[in-house]
């Protein structure tokens, strides 16, 4: 009975909106040589982020959002940003050797001069210029899913 009392006597607070515990939302980084080599950043949301030469070298970014942003130039090299989104991101320059990408959206994204030797791109969703520019340097296998580039890539 004291519960329901102390229940129905306590202030009410405005209702706020909440995000799960588990996406860290990384808007507004501004520091273009950021350090997130190894790190696990499941589900971060990195919305137009300046991120160019950013080093993400082995870190797990499944289910991670770019939508928007800058990794020019950046080490993604081995990361995991499997069921991630990367949509309008600019990955010109950027080092994404041996990653795995399985199931990622990464339509109308900019991968001019990437590199993507042993990266799986299986089941991800690109735009078909995206995929035959892809194709022109794409080599090797990964040493994770043991996937061919080239054929994750669907390439001619």
């Amino acid at each position: 009975m004291i519960l329901v009392s102390l229940f129905l006597f306590a202030p009410r607070l405005p209702a706020q909106a909440a995000s799960s515990a588990a996406i860290r939302a990384f808007d507004d980084v501004k520091n273009t040589a950021k350090d997130y080599s190894g790190q696990s950043l499941l589900k971060s949301e990195f919305g137009d982020a300046k991120l160019a030469g950013a080093n993400f070298s082995g870190a797990d970014l499944r289910g991670a959002v770019f939508n928007g942003a800058v990794l020019t130039n950046a080490n993604l090299q081995g990361v995991n940003l499997s069921d991630g989104i990367a949509y309008l991101s600019d990955f010109a320059g950027a080092d994404l050797s041996n990653a795995i990408l399985d199931s990622v959206m990464l339509l109308k994204s900019n991968f001019r001069g990437a590199t993507v030797t042993g990266a799986d791109f299986s089941s991800a969703l690109l735009d078909r210029d995206q995929v035959l520019q892809l194709c022109e340097s794409a080599s090797g296998v990964n040493p994770v899913t043991g996937v061919d580039t080239r054929e994750s890539l669907s390439c001619p």
